[in-house]
């Protein structure tokens, strides 16, 4: 089976990638890395340069872990992607990093984080920055 993870290049990201290989580790599965992109803005901060995939590629290998990096960019929305991925690929857990926000940004924007833990099917674990 699978363990699927939601990278972006961020502490939240790299806190859910640590995450992911804790549990790949403790249930000996595979682990699938997804990072994701609408594709219509000019800088995203969510997209993985080259590097940073390339980066995680060599501390997964290093840690001689079986995985795979994908990254999907101008299909929409990530939560909706991460969702559809994790029924598609059928994984055990989904996880992902959480951001600190405040009350009223919460209410205002709302959450991918939030539409994910109510639509995924299989178990989600939620993992923030230390």
């Amino acid at each position: 089976m699978t363990v699927l993870v939601g990278y972006v290049p961020t502490r939240e990201g790299e806190a859910a990638l640590a995450a992911g290989v804790a549990e790949v580790r403790r249930r000996n599965e595979k682990l699938l890395v997804l990072n994701t992109s609408r594709g219509d803005a000019y800088a995203d901060p969510r997209l993985a340069q080259q590097r940073d995939l390339d980066i995680v590629r060599r501390d997964l290998s290093e840690l001689g872990l079986d995985f795979e990096v994908r990254q999907l960019v101008g299909g929409g929305d990530a939560a909706d992607q991460l969702v559809e991925l994790a029924e598609a690929e059928q994984v055990t857990m989904l996880v992902i990093g959480l951001r600190h926000r405040t009350p009223v940004g919460k209410l205002i924007l709302g959450s991918a984080a939030q539409r994910i833990l109510l639509n995924a099917t299989c178990p989600v674990l939620a993992v923030k920055a230390i």
